[in-house]
C-alpha cells in the first residue's frame, strides 16, 4: 500500500510537498497519481505522471501544482504552491503497478488551507 507524508496546515499562499512511498508494492509502477476529496465532495483526481514522465493535471491547480516520480525509489511527490483555501482537501496517493488495471490507494493526508 502506497504511504504518503507531508500534509499539514499552511497559511494561503503558501507551498506544501507531499510524498508518496509504493511500501510493498512489489512490481514495476506504471502509473502514479494524486487525488483529492473535500468536505462533502467527490475525490478528483489533482495529477497524474506516467514511468515516461507524461503529466496530467486538472485544471484548478495547472501552474501551481507540480508532480514528479523517483523511479528508482518508486516514490511520488506533489509540490503545492500558492495554496488556496478551496485546496483544502485529504490528499490521496494512487499507484497503479504496470501489469494491473486497478491500483493501489494509500491512506491518505490532510492539507488545510484556511480562509
Amino acid at each position: 500500500q502506497p504511504v504518503e507524508s507531508g500534509g499539514g496546515l499552511v497559511q494561503p499562499g503558501g507551498s506544501l510537498s507531499l510524498s508518496c512511498a509504493a511500501s510493498g508494492i512489489m512490481s514495476v509502477i506504471s502509473t502514479m497519481a494524486w487525488h483529492r476529496q473535500a468536505p462533502g465532495k467527490q475525490r478528483e483526481l489533482v495529477a497524474s505522471i506516467t514511468s515516461g514522465g507524461s503529466t496530467i493535471y486538472a485544471e484548478s491547480v495547472k501552474g501551481r501544482f507540480t508532480i514528479s516520480r523517483d523511479n528508482i525509489r518508486d516514490m511520488v511527490f506533489l509540490h503545492m504552491n500558492s495554496l488556496k483555501p478551496e485546496d483544502t482537501a485529504v490528499y490521496y496517493c494512487y499507484m497503479v503497478p504496470s501489469h494491473m488495471t486497478v491500483g493501489y490507494w494509500g491512506q491518505g493526508t490532510q492539507v488545510t488551507v484556511p480562509s
